[in-house]
């Protein structure tokens, strides 16, 4: 919390030195008119109807880490997500702007990256996310650099632009309200560096980035080394948009795996198609992989697909439908080799007011192994959950 604290007074030190010369001897509160100020809040309601032993969605051993990444509690009422974020936007050539993502609750990317790093390096299975804290979800200051149309340069922590998926947020949120597993153990969550933007034109765009390590929420680095990332965005027709995601860099930890040992890629596809005015499809699919990472230092290798069906029934209902697939090849994601994890999702959406919405949501999963928890505490190779989310948003 003082971390969090210090953080946001030393951006509005920096808003004050980065913009109080230009309005001395005027009102001060003229600092803040051009300053967005937005609010997103998500809370829900679960229920497993395994009813397993735990309470939680978890999963059993041998499995190191929760297979599901937020909506993890058995009947039980949470609050997922309290967002304020403040946002002075840098749209012209020469402007400096800013983000700052000021969270809480149980679906934050800090919580969840320190479990799951826990759990890839061994740590004990179970209720992996019960971190409500306080987070800087995001905080980074932008320039608009006089480069042709304009490159766009982010320095700070910002949301990792690898998956199709995102943390919800006011300026946008999932189809569905739960992630799938791809999302939770294929990808990373967010990046501590420098990253720089460039929209050639309406149809391509393209994005650099240099960064610390991907585990550990990417605040710190356990070596000497740095990632690196990139993204092209292209648009062939006005209906249909492709991403081509990448990030790599050495994971190893300085005295025991230095220099190149274990050296990480994450790459990701993601291709939205809008086939009519009111159906959309999304597809998504991430290929890792790290070096001496498996048994007999072999390269240990992941994937998931996903594929989203969205319809649009009138101006206050929708519906969402999810068929997704994750494969921990060699366990080093989740603990267990040859783990396949499939899922289906369905998600009815209601728009109650401009700013509110509702969803239900009915998901069914399944594995080859018995890795979903009972009622007494064995495996079992499926597992059924009903869960229901409101959303406010400004």
């Amino acid at each position: 919390m003082k971390g969090t604290f210090h953080l946001l007074m030393a951006a509005l030190i920096f808003l004050w030195f980065t913009t109080g010369s230009a309005y001395a001897g005027t009102n001060a509160f003229k600092l803040l008119e051009d300053v967005e100020i937005h609010g997103f809040a998500s809370a829900s309601y679960s229920y497993n109807f395994n009813r397993p032993l735990s309470q939680t969605n978890c999963g059993v051993a041998p499995l190191t880490g929760c297979v599901r990444i937020f909506d993890q509690d058995d009947n039980s009422f949470k609050m997922d997500n309290t967002e304020l974020v403040f946002l002075k936007q840098a749209d012209d050539i020469g402007d400096i702007g800013f983000r700052f993502d000021l969270t809480f609750g149980f679906s934050l990317p800090e919580g969840a990256q320190r479990a799951r790093s826990s759990a890839v390096a061994g740590g004990t299975p179970g209720l992996s996310v019960a971190d409500d804290d306080f987070d800087l979800q995001q905080s980074y200051v932008t320039w608009k650099a006089p480069l042709g149309n304009g490159l766009t340069i982010d320095v700070g922590k910002f949301i990792t632009h690898v998956g199709a998926e995102v943390f919800d947020g006011y300026d946008g949120w999932n189809a569905n309200f739960s992630r799938t597993y791809a999302f939770g153990w294929g990808i990373p969550f967010n990046h501590t560096g420098i990253r720089a933007s460039y929209e050639l034109n309406d149809r391509w765009s393209f994005m650099l980035m240099i960064a610390n390590n991907w585990e550990e929420a990417g605040v710190t680095d356990n070596n000497s080394e740095k990632s690196f990332g990139g993204q092209i965005a292209y648009s062939p027709y006005s209906n249909v948009g492709i991403l081509l995601n990448w990030v790599g860099g050495n994971q190893g930890t300085l005295g025991s795996n230095a220099g190149n040992d274990n050296w990480r890629n994450i790459f990701d596809t993601v291709i939205d198609i809008g086939l009519t005015d009111r159906m959309t499809l999304q597809l998504n699919a991430d290929y890792g992989s790290e070096e001496n990472a498996a048994a007999g230092n072999r390269t240990a290798k992941w994937w998931g697909t996903a594929a989203i069906v969205r319809y649009d029934f009138n101006k206050w209902f929708s519906l969402n439908v999810r068929g997704a697939l994750f494969r921990d090849q060699d366990g080093f994601r989740l603990g267990v080799p040859n783990n396949s994890l499939r899922e289906v999702t369905v998600t009815p959406e209601f728009r109650i007011m401009e700013n509110m919405v509702v969803r239900l949501e009915y998901r069914h999963d399944e594995s080859n192994l018995g890795v979903f928890e009972n009622q007494t505490g064995g495996g079992s190779t499926h597992q059924d959950t009903l869960a229901f989310n409101t959303l406010i948003h400004f």
